[in-house]
């Protein structure tokens, strides 16, 4: 592993930093970044929306982190500052609300990708010089944000779940989601799209075993959805749900919309398809490691163990980073389709 040496800059000056913590959950939820700086410093009393980069060394070209400050407190000797990524300015934060557009017959998002649709909505919303688009993509298949049309008021998160949950790609088995998150090219936060990786047949971004770089393991249960309602095209609908999965994991709700689908018995099969990609991939697992900082939601790792029969590769879902100016660790979230690393881990608990 590289030497790290942290750092954290407002507005290009780097701060005199005492300890930070980096937190980024994925699936549309805004990162963040709290880091405490020495009250003596000066020229940082009027800091809410100053950009905030955060690295993991000097001569990297682009952050771990780059995002706007929403909260300052100052508390004995310290201040401690609190920043969001761009998605912050889609999500509830402080003081603010959601960022929203009121679409009509005149201004409306009608006729577009939804690359394209969610490209004009953060324009529409003035948010274009804070979030770029220039590298969004678009969703694989490709689908249309005029069935059915959007009309009304609208939080940009709302438009953006509503346009990324028609796109599912039906082709693979299990079906496979697509996802937008965040990327930095260096000198703004850049949305893009992709398709959810496959841990099968995507490249490996990053290796970890017991010997070298984990130095624990736990387990996170995601709740599986039992009741699932797919909308088809013009207007077709399909639901199906699971008594045993039920019993075993209560009531959980899923609706998506995938326009592939003609029939209500497409739709059906297609919800029972989803329901059982989510029971096998229910478990996700986190690591704490000594190194993969640069890794993001949707890279593909490979775990090896002892046991031949608990490597495999996996799909981050998201990390968290603890940091000072002498310690650097690292909590990486990520899941596959097989379970089997939970008998893994009970077996080491034994």
């Amino acid at each position: 592993m590289n030497n790290i040496i942290p750092s954290v800059y407002i507005e290009g000056r780097e701060v005199e930093l005492l300890k930070g913590a980096y937190t980024n959950t994925g699936g549309l939820r805004a990162a963040t970044l709290e880091f405490t700086l020495p009250l003596i410093s000066d020229g940082y009393r009027q800091l809410w929306n100053k950009e905030v980069t955060f690295y993991a060394n000097p001569y990297e070209s682009t952050p771990i982190f780059r995002g706007y400050i929403k909260r300052v407190k100052e508390d004995f000797n310290v201040i401690t500052v609190y920043a969001q990524d761009v998605l912050g300015y889609l999500v509830k934060a402080g003081e603010q609300g959601q960022a929203s557009i009121a679409l009509t017959d005149d201004e409306n998002l009608d006729g577009l990708t939804a690359a394209n649709a969610i490209r004009k909505a953060i324009k529409i919303a003035k948010l274009d010089t804070k979030i770029g688009t220039a590298y969004i993509g678009d969703t694989t298949p490709s689908v249309s944000s005029s069935r059915p049309p959007l009309r009304g008021t609208h939080t940009l998160l709302d438009i953006i779940k509503s346009l990324m949950g028609r796109a599912v790609d039906n082709s693979v088995s299990p079906p496979r989601t697509n996802i937008i998150k965040v990327v930095d090219d260096g000198n703004q936060s850049q949305l893009v799209i992709e398709r959810e990786s496959d841990t099968d047949s995507s490249n490996i971004k990053h290796i970890f075993t017991e010997k070298d770089n984990i130095t624990n393991l736990k387990i996170v249960k995601r709740k599986v959805p039992t009741y699932v309602i797919v909308n088809g095209k013009n207007g077709v609908k399909g639901t199906f749900s699971h008594e045993g999965a039920i019993e075993a994991y209560d009531r959980n709700y899923l609706e998506l919309t995938n326009e592939s689908l003609k029939s209500p018995a497409e739709c059906v099969d297609f919800a029972q398809k989803v329901f059982r990609a989510n029971l096998i991939t229910q478990y996700e697992y986190g690591i704490n490691t000594v190194d993969g900082y640069h890794l993001s939601e949707n890279d593909v790792v490979r775990v090896e163990t002892g046991d031949k029969s608990f490597t495999g590769n996996y799909r981050v879902r998201g990390k968290k980073i603890a940091f000072t100016h002498s310690e650097f660790t690292i909590g990486i979230n990520i899941n596959r389709k097989p379970p089997t690393l939970v008998e893994y881990i009970a077996q080491q608990d034994n």
